[in-house]
């Protein structure tokens, strides 16, 4: 069997865990910081886990990465 290919999008953009978690940078931070609240600018720092319906989808994406 030929092996599977990696949607380039996805390693790109996610990072799974060594316990499996998927996590993935905040949403949100792209521009129109302006409006946003310095408390929402503070939050959205860094990265997230994923809910694991979502988390499910992008697993399926990176077949090798678990």
């Amino acid at each position: 069997m030929p092996k599977m290919k990696t949607k380039s999008s996805a390693k790109k953009r996610f990072k799974v865990s060594a316990t499996g978690k998927v996590l993935a940078a905040q949403a949100g931070k792209r521009h129109g910081m302006i409006k946003r609240t310095k408390k929402f600018i503070r939050d959205a720092r860094g990265t997230t886990t994923m809910s694991k319906p979502d988390a499910k989808i992008v697993k399926q994406y990176m077949p090798y990465d678990r």
